[in-house]
């Protein structure tokens, strides 16, 4: 979960923004209201969404700090939509309360400032599992249902930096099986979930989104 403090000067990046559309494809996933996943049976586009790379090795650097002391860091992506293509162009490092294996951000209403004077939208989040391995626990399914359910397009970016198979991963919660796990269960804390009844996992990699080395991108670090 991600929420900001006053903005600070932000960090720009390296790339030059130009919007391409080449490599396009589309996801078709159950459902049509984004709004209310899983209550219909109307084939839905899933929206592809770029991404620099570059973006995620500066927050994995911006995080080490936390990631030496086996604390997590988290942030939120947002985007600009254009033809139908979103464009990660801003991260938002709140402050935030962490410990080994959760990470608690503070102040929601200066994510939204932020987000809202440019017109973005909020289309993902980004945190570290310090010391665990690159998977999505009971905790962050919770956050993910709470992006997915406002924007179908959402995803959750996972970086471990000690896991050997994998440094970080980009998972969406399954539509509608996962959706429906996650829309009712009120448990909070670390608790394990039912298997979707359409026999789908709970949660996936995602397909739609793409790295693109042409974007450029600005960092809010408001710790």
């Amino acid at each position: 979960m991600v929420t900001l403090s006053s903005p600070s000067p932000s960090l720009s990046c390296v790339e030059n923004v130009t919007c391409k559309s080449s490599h396009v494809s589309r996801v078709l996933i159950s459902g049509t209201d984004e709004n209310n996943h899983g209550e219909s049976s109307e084939p839905k586009i899933l929206r592809d969404v770029h991404i620099s790379e570059r973006l995620l090795e500066d927050f994995t650097e911006l995080a080490r700090e936390n990631t030496e002391k086996d604390l997590e860091t988290c942030g939120t992506l947002a985007a600009f939509l254009e033809r139908g293509i979103f464009y990660v162009t801003t991260l938002i490092i709140p402050k935030q309360e962490s410990t080994s294996n959760s990470c608690q951000a503070m102040n929601e209403v200066e994510v939204f400032s932020i987000q809202n004077e440019r017109e973005l939208y909020p289309v993902g989040w980004i945190h570290t599992h310090p010391s665990q391995g690159c998977f999505m626990s009971s905790v962050d399914l919770h956050t993910q249902y709470s992006y997915q359910v406002m924007v179908p397009e959402a995803f959750a970016v996972v970086v471990a930096p000690t896991d050997s198979s994998k440094s970080y991963g980009i998972f969406k919660l399954t539509d509608p099986g996962g959706m429906e796990v996650l829309k009712g269960c009120s448990e909070t804390g670390f608790h394990p979930h039912k298997e979707p009844e359409d026999g789908n996992p709970v949660y996936e990699h995602c397909s739609n989104v793409y790295k693109n080395s042409n974007l450029r991108f600005e960092i809010f670090d408001l710790r």
